[in-house]
């Protein structure tokens, strides 16, 4: 009962402080912040109010001094830190397991890698997976099942320009790995274009000879040629 008090005041303490905010912090802190390598958080502004859009919803955090605020929604307490660049900070709480959250703050114009790859911007969207992988290469979001999956999805709707492309990510990510020529390898079989199938399917059987869908397609097709 006394933590349910206690919570209950934390909360009333924050729905009765002042809800605006001064143009220089909303100058310093609207825009988008990276949530993880491949999700962003916005924040933004009406009527001075600050707003939170996350996952496709619009959220009203409870201000609880000039630069934290607390989000029901995630049970959070998001603090905004200027130095040295600015970003978001979780605030400390048991549940972390003394493990630090923050958000960092992206430049005009940026995006994470799937906004480049939607835009098709494949360079940037390429540079940009590669920046995950030399800052954890263990991100789930540059897993090689998953983007060879993504290809796949591609290839089912006829659009072998994206498929091609996310093969040639995962080809760059994983370049030891026999399965990525093999995706490759099909992408450009369905797309009809046999010369580039057989050049990747022999680079799939060069790392690993004994994969049996590379060896199969490769006789296929170069049977047709005989």
């Amino acid at each position: 009962m006394k933590r349910i008090f206690s919570f209950l005041s934390i909360l009333f303490l924050f729905s009765c402080g002042n809800s605006k905010n001064s143009p220089e912090f909303i100058d310093e802190v609207q825009g988008r912040y990276l949530f993880n390598s491949n999700e962003t958080l916005e924040v933004y502004f009406e009527e001075s109010v600050l707003k939170v859009k996350w996952r496709g919803k619009d959220m009203t955090p409870l201000k609880a001094s000039d630069s934290a605020f607390y989000l029901k929604e995630m049970n959070e307490k998001l603090v905004f830190v200027s130095q040295p660049e600015m970003h978001i900070e979780l605030a400390p709480k048991r549940e972390h397991d003394d493990e630090t959250f923050s958000f960092t703050k992206l430049k005009k114009g940026e995006k994470t890698p799937v906004e480049y790859f939607k835009d098709k911007e494949y360079d940037k969207a390429l540079a940009a997976y590669i920046k995950i992988k030399e800052k954890d290469s263990l991100d789930r979001n540059i897993r090689e099942r998953s983007l060879n999956r993504l290809g796949y999805q591609y290839l089912r709707q006829d659009d072998y320009e994206r498929a091609i492309e996310v093969f040639k990510i995962n080809i760059t990510l994983y370049p030891k790995s026999s399965n990525t020529y093999d995706s490759m390898g099909d992408a450009y079989r369905i797309k009809k274009d046999t010369l580039k199938a057989i050049e990747y399917y022999k680079k799939a059987l060069s790392i690993n000879p004994e994969n049996r869908g590379s060896k199969r397609q490769l006789a296929r097709l170069t049977k047709k040629d005989d």
